[in-house]
């Protein structure tokens, strides 16, 4: 699902940034998740390698990636925004109403069904996100 390029440093200067020590080590955090992390868990992760960077920094290099279309801002209703690597093959999300756990959801079944009542509607589709809230049973 996330972008297979480690090489930040090239990713950046593509999408025109500027390539600094706190965009490499965002990235690289991010990359390395497994979860969804928010700000304040990428604050987390990125102190334990290096203490220089602050809280404030973390969400403008957030906000810049995001901006450059490295990362995926998640936005789920009232809960605090998660990111994740923009993907290169659109999937959905799945969050757990109990636990806060973000599951991502990849078909190309989905995808093609969307693709085609979409067209059939006379759209192409530009950008989407569906979100599925769900319980463990």
């Amino acid at each position: 699902m996330r972008a297979q390029t480690t090489d930040f440093a090239q990713a950046l200067r593509k999408a025109g940034l500027r390539v600094t020590q706190q965009r490499v080590v965002l990235l690289s955090k991010l990359m390395e998740a497994v979860d969804h992390p928010t700000a304040e868990d990428l604050f987390a992760r990125i102190c334990a390698v290096d203490d220089s960077i602050s809280l404030a920094t973390v969400y403008r290099t957030l906000s810049a990636l995001e901006e450059a279309g490295l990362i995926r801002k998640l936005s789920f209703e009232s809960e605090p925004a998660r990111f994740e690597i923009t993907p290169t093959a659109e999937h959905d999300h799945l969050v757990d109403v109990d636990t806060g756990e973000v599951i991502e959801i990849a078909s190309e079944e989905i995808n093609r069904l969307r693709s085609e009542l979409v067209t059939r509607l006379g759209y192409e589709i530009v950008s989407h996100h569906a979100l599925i809230r769900a319980r463990k049973i």
